[in-house]
C-alpha cells in the first residue's frame, strides 16, 4: 500500500454531497469555489455549507448530477489545487446498500478442473486484479479483473488450478490493497494466501442423525479442541488436534474412558467446541509455542491449522475437521459451532477493511470505529453485505461441514434482523439446528430495540440465549468473586431462584419472566469464560473444608440439570474442573486451561452422580418442557422455610411413568425435615449420595429428610 500525499482532501458522504476538506495550513482554509472533473464529468459544485473546525474548514458541496461510485474524480478549488475525490461515508447510507446490495451465491472461487471463475465485491474499487500463483517460489501472475453489476469483480481463468495460491489487489481512494478472499474456504498456513482446492477431494462420509425435535432436549457440553485431549494422561495419540479429538476408545491410565467416548458416557446431546474457524494467537508451524481459545477471528469460513496434523496441507485442516464431526455424528451426539461475526482480529489487517474501507465496521457518532466488543472493532451485521457474509458462512458450515449448531459469541453486538434472517435461513437447510448466544447489552451505536440481547428476546423466538439471570441467582456474580448466590448459602435469591428453576419464564404471581419460552434459556452457572466454579468456591470460602465445597458445587451444577431450559455445563464442571484460580485463561498454559484426566478420576463418585442427573432429565419429558403454558400448568413451588426451595411437578402421567414428581433444594449445612405434598410410597430418584432414572429406594408417608448441601429427587 503506497501512502498518497494530498494537500486537501475531499470525501463523497452521501451519493450526491462531496465534504471538502481545506486546512487552515492551505490558504488559510478559504476557497470560494470548487468543481469536480472525470469521466463524463466536468462541471461546478454548489457550496452548500461552510463549518469551521479546529484544523481546518469544512465545506459542503453538492454535485448537480450523480455520480458513479468505483469512477475516479477529481476535485479543484479557486486556487488551481486538485485532490482525488475519496469514497468517505456514503458507504455507511442506506441508498449505497440498496444500490450494491448482491443476492448471488457466488462470491468467492468456483474451481472445476477445466476453468476457475472468481468473483469479489468491491464496489468502492476503481480497479481490481486476482495474483495467482503456485507457490511462493514461483513467479505470480496478476489479471485485470472485469467490473460487472452491483460492485461485482469477476474473472475465469480457464486451465486447471488446483492447488494454486491467490489474493485480490484492490485500488480504492488510489490506494492498492492486497486481501486475501473473505470468502476463502482454504488457506496457506497461517492464513497469508487463499488456496484453490477440489471440494471432491475433501468429502467424508458422515452419519445421517435423526430430527431433534426441541431445544431444551438438549443437554451442551462445551470443550474445546486442545484442552480435550492434551493432558499427559488422557491416552489420546495425536492430542491438542482434530484427529485426537476424534479418537474414539481412549483411556487413562487407571482404564477409565476419556475424550471423546467420555462425553457420550455422560449422555450430554450436544458438544460445543470453542472457536475453530481460522483465528490469530497460535502459530499454524508451532502450535505449542502458544495457547489460544480462538476468539480472535481471521478468515471465517476455514478450519483453523493449529489443530491440524499438516498445517500446510491446506486440504488436511478441513477433512480431519469433517473427519471429527464425522466421529462425533457415529456416537449419535451433535456439534456446536463456537462463532464469532462481531469483530475481526484487528479491523485494520482485515480483508473486509481492505477491500471495502469503512463499510464492515460501526462507526460512532464521530466517525470513529465502535468499540462495543472490547477489542478494537464492532461488525456491521445490520449493512445489507455484512449480513449477507453472515449467512453465507453459515450456510457453508452447515451444508459443507453439517454443523448442528451454532453458539453466536457476544450476539448482543449483532442486530436483531440479521439473527433474524439468521434463524430464517438455517431452517429452510435444518429446522433442527440449534442456534445459542450471549445476548448482552453491549455499548455499540444500534438503536436499543435493533440489538440482539437478552431485552429483545421477544423478538427473537427461536434463539437461545445465555441466562445470566440463572448464572448469577445461582452461583453468584461472575465479576464479584465474593458475591454468593443460592447455592452457596444465599437466601436472600430464593424467589429468583424459583423463577429461574422454572424457565425464567414467569410462574406464580410473575406472570412476565425474562423469557416467552423456555427454550430460549440457556441455564448455566460456568463456561470457558471467567472463574470455574470450583475456583470461586475456594476464593469464597478458602478455609472450608473441600468434602463441603464440593456438595456445594454439586447442588449448583444440579440445579441447571433440573431447570426448565437448556442445560449447558463446561467440561470439567462435573469434576470440579479447576484453573488454577485463573479466570480469563485465553491465552494461558495448557496445564492451566487442559482437561485434568487424573483429577477426573479421583472424582469418579461425581461424574457418576452427574450422569444419573442426565439421565433422570432425558428420560422425563416433565424436566425439559418447550411450551411456558406447560410449565404453568405442571409446575408449583411448595410452601417450605427459608432457605428450602420445593418443586411440584404435577398431572403429568401422560408424559411418563409418573403422576407426580418432586425436586427438593437444601443449600444449608445441616439437615432439614420437610412435607411431602401428600402421604404416599415416593420412589427417590436422586438424593445427596445417587442419581438415577430407575427408582433405587422408596420414601413411606408424608415427610422426608434432607441431608445437608443437598437434593432429594421422589417420585409416584
Amino acid at each position: 500500500m503506497i501512502a498518497i500525499e494530498r494537500k486537501f482532501n475531499a470525501y463523497l458522504d452521501q451519493i450526491n454531497h462531496i465534504t471538502v476538506l481545506l486546512p487552515f495550513t492551505y490558504f488559510e482554509g478559504t476557497s470560494n469555489k470548487f468543481s469536480i472533473k472525470g469521466e463524463g464529468v466536468d462541471l461546478p459544485l454548489a457550496i452548500e455549507e461552510k463549518v469551521y473546525l479546529e484544523h481546518v474548514v469544512k465545506y459542503i458541496c453538492t454535485s448537480s448530477v450523480e455520480l458513479v461510485i468505483g469512477r475516479q474524480y477529481t476535485i479543484m478549488d479557486e486556487h488551481g489545487g486538485e485532490t482525488d475525490l475519496q469514497i468517505g461515508a456514503v458507504i455507511r447510507t442506506e441508498e449505497f446498500d440498496q444500490l450494491f446490495y448482491y443476492d448471488g451465491n457466488d462470491l468467492g472461487v468456483h474451481f472445476t478442473p477445466e476453468k476457475t471463475a472468481f468473483k469479489l465485491w468491491a464496489p468502492t474499487a476503481s480497479k481490481v486484479k486476482l495474483k495467482l500463483f503456485k507457490n511462493e517460489e514461483t513467479t505470480h501472475e496478476l489479471i485485470t479483473m472485469e467490473r460487472v453489476d452491483k460492485g461485482i469483480w469477476s474473472i475465469a481463468v480457464d486451465r486447471n488450478l488446483e492447488s494454486y495460491q491467490y489474493t485480490f489487489l484492490v485500488c480504492v481512494n488510489l490506494e492498492w490493497r492486497e486481501a486475501v478472499d473473505p470468502y476463502a474456504t482454504a488457506l496457506t498456513a497461517n492464513g497469508g494466501y487463499g488456496v484453490i482446492i477440489d471440494k471432491e477431494k475433501t468429502k467424508v462420509s458422515m452419519v445421517n442423525l435423526p430430527p431433534f425435535s426441541s431445544p431444551t432436549d438438549a443437554v451442551i457440553y462445551e470443550t474445546h479442541i486442545r484442552d480435550l485431549t492434551i493432558h499427559p494422561n488422557s491416552g489420546v495419540n495425536s492430542q491438542g488436534t482434530y484427529s485426537g479429538a476424534a479418537e474414539i476408545g481412549t483411556v487413562s491410565p487407571s482404564g477409565m474412558m476419556t475424550g471423546l467416548s467420555y462425553i457420550k458416557s455422560l449422555g450430554v446431546t450436544h458438544i460445543e467446541f470453542l472457536p475453530f474457524h481460522d483465528f490469530e494467537g497460535v502459530d499454524e508451524l508451532d502450535r505449542n509455542s502458544s495457547y489460544n481459545w480462538g476468539y480472535n477471528p481471521i478468515h471465517f469460513n476455514v478450519p483453523d491449522g493449529s489443530y491440524a496434523s499438516d498445517p500446510e496441507d491446506p486440504v488436511n485442516r478441513i477433512i480431519e475437521l469433517k473427519q471429527l464431526i464425522s466421529a462425533v455424528h457415529s456416537l449419535e451426539l451433535r456439534v456446536i459451532m463456537d462463532v464469532v461475526y462481531n469483530h475481526v482480529y484487528i479491523r485494520e489487517d482485515s480483508s473486509f477493511e481492505k477491500i471495502v474501507p469503512g463499510y464492515y465496521f460501526r462507526h460512532n457518532e464521530h466517525g470513529l470505529p465502535s468499540n462495543g466488543t472490547g477489542v478494537g472493532n464492532d461488525f456491521a451485521s445490520e449493512r445489507l453485505m455484512a449480513r449477507k457474509f453472515i449467512i453465507d458462512s453459515l450456510l457453508y458450515w452447515l451444508k459443507e461441514y453439517k454443523i448442528d449448531g451454532f453458539r453466536f459469541d457476544l450476539m448482543g453486538i449483532l442486530d436483531v434482523e440479521t439473527m433474524e434472517a439468521v434463524r430464517k435461513a438455517v431452517d429452510a437447510i435444518d429446522s433442527c439446528t440449534l442456534i445459542i448466544g450471549e445476548g448482552w447489552d453491549l455499548n455499540t451505536p444500534l438503536l436499543p430495540e435493533k440489538k440482539a440481547n437478552i431485552a429483545n428476546q421477544a423478538k427473537l423466538p427461536r434463539i437461545g440465549q445465555f441466562n445470566d439471570l440463572f448464572r448469577d441467582t445461582i452461583k453468584g456474580s461472575t465479576f464479584n468473586l465474593y458475591d454468593r448466590g443460592y447455592a452457596l448459602g444465599n437466601d436472600r435469591v430464593i424467589e429468583s431462584a424459583k423463577q429461574v428453576l422454572a424457565g425464567s419464564i414467569g410462574i406464580g404471581k410473575r406472570r412476565h419472566g425474562l423469557f416467552l419460552q423456555p427454550t430460549q434459556s440457556v441455564n448455566y452457572i460456568e463456561s470457558h469464560d471467567n472463574h470455574t466454579l470450583w475456583d470461586k468456591l475456594k476464593i469464597c470460602d478458602p478455609d472450608e473444608d473441600e468434602s463441603v465445597l464440593k456438595k456445594k458445587h454439586r447442588l449448583a451444577t444440579s440445579i441447571v440439570l433440573l431447570s426448565q431450559g437448556i442445560p449447558f455445563l463446561h467440561s470439567g464442571q462435573e469434576f470440579f474442573r479447576t484453573k488454577k484460580g485463573i479466570g480469563n485463561s485465553y491465552r494461558s498454559p495448557d496445564d492451566v486451561n487442559w482437561l485434568d484426566w487424573d483429577l477426573r478420576d479421583a472424582n469418579l463418585e461425581n461424574v457418576e452422580f452427574i450422569k444419573g442427573l442426565i439421565n433422570i432429565r432425558k428420560m422425563n419429558a416433565a424436566f425439559r418442557f418447550s411450551e411456558s403454558e406447560q410449565i404453568r400448568q405442571h409446575i408449583s413451588c411448595l410452601s417450605l422455610p427459608s432457605p428450602l426451595i420445593g418443586i411440584s411437578i404435577g398431572d403429568i402421567g401422560h408424559l411418563g411413568s409418573w403422576e407426580n414428581i418432586l425436586i427438593f433444594f437444601n443449600p444449608s449445612l445441616t439437615q432439614q425435615l420437610v412435607e411431602l405434598s401428600e402421604s404416599a410410597s415416593w420412589n427417590v430418584l436422586a438424593d445427596h449420595e445417587r442419581a438415577s432414572a430407575v427408582p433405587f429406594r422408596h420414601i413411606e408417608g408424608d415427610k422426608v429428610l434432607l441431608e445437608p448441601c443437598s437434593i432429594l429427587i421422589a417420585a409416584k
